[in-house]
């Protein structure tokens, strides 16, 4: 997949509605001819939009996309929470990497948020499908006191805080919480969570929070993904507004940031309980040097799992780790 031109997003934009556009009409707007529009709309596979062509009638997308707004974004932002950056691109490598490699800003949270990512990366350097304004790709880059100590539970705190989010935007969805990083709705995984450290400076520790959620995919769009997922179209009947899903985890992740780096994780103990979709069920959990097979027992105020085992009650920790539900 090929980087955007200028006038591939203008091309996108005018047909981001699905309604037909005739060849001459586009060429007007972007100062082109309508052959030179012909060859630019055939570039749109590149980026996975299925192009329509009609003779006496032009081009239109055969799915309609809902693009974000970031004025929109920006204003619900600075109504509810204290001030971020905002960067908004259509397409970009990935969002965590992009909030890795931007400056530090005295301590002001920074947003990063794009339409598709040629580089999206889930834990333990899996490839994170990200088709074009089809899901949610969301990077918050946020200065935390304390240092790493301070950081335990922080996948947990965001597994909250985007649960409470959607729920509070789709009543009734039945989305949980798997330790360490999973949102899954019926056993079906519907988004994921890629903590990051940006680096520790003067006490102080940049950390990286990448949120993704599946919106509207199809199956071609899911076809490398290797277990069972779900996306907020299949769950609700209907995808919401991708600008209202933004703005609603948006705003959960940041209040909650500013709890977290206060009071760290263990007053979301019980909300997380309340997603907890591991507790009380026989799992295996795998690292790099072992395998250990139990009963899940909660977790502890510092986010480990806490697992009934053959040997005793054991405590493990997140990072290069996996899990799976017997």
């Amino acid at each position: 997949m090929s980087i955007l031109k200028e006038a591939d997003q203008q091309l996108i934009r005018l047909l981001a509605d699905g309604q037909f556009r005739s060849g001459s009409q586009l060429g007007e707007v972007l100062g082109v001819s309508r052959a030179a529009v012909w060859k630019r709309a055939q570039r749109l596979a590149d980026f996975g939009l299925a192009l329509e062509s009609v003779k006496g009638k032009g081009y239109r997308l055969a799915q309609p996309i809902e693009l974000l707004d970031p004025d929109y974004l920006r204003d619900c932002l600075a109504q509810r929470v204290a001030p971020a950056d905002l960067h908004y691109s259509l397409i970009t490598n990935s969002t965590n990497a992009d909030a890795l490699a931007a400056a530090a800003n005295a301590g002001r949270p920074a947003v990063f948020l794009a339409e598709c990512q040629l580089a999206g990366r889930g834990r333990r350097g899996r490839q994170w499908q990200s088709p074009f304004a089809a899901n949610h790709y969301l990077s918050i880059r946020y200065p935390i006191q304390g240092g790493f100590a301070a950081l335990g539970g922080l996948s947990l705190a965001v597994g909250v805080a985007v649960a409470d989010a959607l729920s509070s935007l789709m009543p009734g969805l039945p989305v949980g919480l798997k330790w360490p990083n999973d949102l899954l709705v019926d056993g079906a995984k519907l988004g994921g969570v890629l903590i990051e450290l940006a680096g520790e400076m003067e006490g102080r520790v940049d950390v990286v929070v990448g949120v993704g959620i599946n919106g509207r995919m199809t199956a071609a769009q899911a076809e490398g993904i290797d277990q069972r997922w779900t996306d907020l179209a299949s769950v609700m009947g209907e995808a919401p507004s991708r600008n209202e899903v933004a703005s609603k985890v948006l705003v959960s992740l940041l209040e909650m940031l500013a709890n977290f780096s206060v009071e760290g994780f263990a007053p979301l103990m019980t909300r997380y309980q309340d997603y907890d979709q591991v507790v009380g069920r026989k799992v295996q959990v795998q690292s790099v040097d072992q395998v250990l097979t139990g009963v899940a027992a909660g977790v502890s105020p510092d986010g480990a799992l806490r697992l009934e085992t053959a040997d005793g009650l054991k405590e493990l920790y997140g990072g290069e780790v996996s899990l799976r539900i017997q």
